[in-house]
């Protein structure tokens, strides 16, 4: 489905069935140095991914089939095929690239994120197309070269003038888009994001989300993740 010029797009739940599967202990890390977990966290180096729960993922391992169900979504809403290709705007490992080549293998899969140890340690099969790139500066392709650029959990983690540049970069490459962030309904997932969100630099409402999207021009498809 190819957005038309200046429309908002379409509100999706795609991430959503995956984040709600894990429980968390929202006043545990509130309370456990949370300054000093998150200054380790905004390093997005081995401890974020790799090291102590408290510092970010807490091991970010690869496991066959769990962004399998995303993967899915992603292909089935865009009608991607043998052939098509995608941007993964803060790829981290490329995990869910790869289980998106590995259902559609003519899939051309490119992805980019700031972390080097993320990037040495992602999935071998998309190694080679991934690349140590800020989703905030311009992007080293030309208008709509790719058929989905998708970004997930990552431009929460950018501060609003950073935000205007990746969403414009977002849409000027991409025929289609899709972007998840964290967000919050009421002040019971406000107090819950602050406690969790080691490395979130804007702490918006969904209706807020929505407001900056139209006043950026961005005409691509959005999701939010809830800390209930």
């Amino acid at each position: 489905m190819m957005e038309s010029e200046g429309s908002m797009g379409r509100l999706l739940n795609i991430v959503t069935p995956l984040h709600t599967a894990t429980k968390r202990d929202y006043m545990g890390r509130m309370n456990d140095d949370k300054i000093g977990c998150s200054l380790k966290a905004r390093e997005y180096e081995a401890d974020y991914w790799d090291g102590d729960r408290r510092f970010g993922y807490g091991g970010y391992r690869f496991i066959e089939g769990r962004w399998a169900p995303v993967a899915r979504a992603l292909i089935e809403t865009y009608g991607l095929k043998d052939g098509s290709s995608v941007l993964d705007v803060g790829c981290g490992k490329g995990f869910l690239l790869y289980e998106m080549q590995k259902i559609l293998p003519g899939l051309k899969v490119t992805g980019f994120d700031i972390s080097k140890h993320g990037l040495a340690n992602s999935h071998e099969q998309v190694r080679p197309y991934l690349f140590n790139h800020r989703a905030q500066d311009v992007y080293p392709y030309g208008d709509d070269s790719f058929d989905l650029v998708i970004s997930l959990g990552t431009l929460h983690n950018l501060r609003l003038y950073e935000l205007d540049a990746a969403l414009k970069e977002i849409e000027r490459v991409g025929k289609n888009k899709y972007v998840m962030v964290e967000g919050y309904r009421n002040v019971a997932e406000l107090h819950n994001l602050e406690c969790w969100a080691l490395t979130a630099e804007s702490i918006l409402h969904s209706s807020e989300w929505i407001w900056l999207y139209g006043k950026l021009g961005y005409t691509g498809d959005y999701e939010f993740i809830y800390f209930e």
